[in-house]
């Protein structure tokens, strides 16, 4: 007769979980490590996350996030806009803008009102607290792109930006 696996007296090792890893600094030197370093996609994937979590670190005492301050900036720059204008040109998921709206309207960052051109859709706009939060995280902004670029000079992160720019201006289109 076959034992289920839940009467089974096998001993089993217990599952490596991430509380038994134990974090080790990078050693760029290592062959592995090498090979991630000598693709440029995975460079810009990791200063990605790296440059998230240090603006996100900033915006944890507001409640918000990197995805909210994008559409905040983004209606910065619009007297309002439909929530799928925000998803096409943030390239965010239609369901996800819904929530980061409902978010920023609890704020009283953002608020959704009638559109001129349609009665039957809204529109979403930037409200003076809104305006004013972008005002005060801008030095936090200013601060996470100098951490995150400090190993270079004045003229290299020109550079870099200018580049990153024609890349994103090609790509994200």
């Amino acid at each position: 007769m076959l034992e289920s696996p839940a009467s089974s007296t096998e001993h089993r090792e217990p599952a490596i979980t991430r509380q038994n890893v134990t974090a080790k600094p990078i050693d760029a030197h290592e062959p592995w490590m090498r090979g991630l370093h000598a693709d440029t996609g995975y460079l810009l994937y990791r200063l990605g996350l790296r440059s998230g979590q240090l603006f996100n670190a900033c915006l944890q005492e507001s409640g918000l996030r990197l995805r909210h301050y994008a559409v905040l900036r983004y209606l910065a720059t619009t007297d309002g806009a439909l929530q799928r204008e925000l998803s096409a040109r943030l390239g965010y998921d239609p369901s996800a803008i819904v929530g980061l709206v409902d978010d920023l309207e609890k704020l009283g960052f953002a608020e959704r009102r009638p559109s001129p051109d349609d009665r039957r859709s809204r529109i979403v706009v930037l409200t003076e607290s809104g305006s004013g939060f972008l005002r005060d995280t801008d030095e936090a902004g200013l601060r996470v792109t100098g951490e995150l670029l400090g190993p270079l000079d004045p003229a290299e992160r020109e550079t870099l930006h200018a580049l990153l720019l024609r890349i994103a201006e090609d790509g994200l289109n």
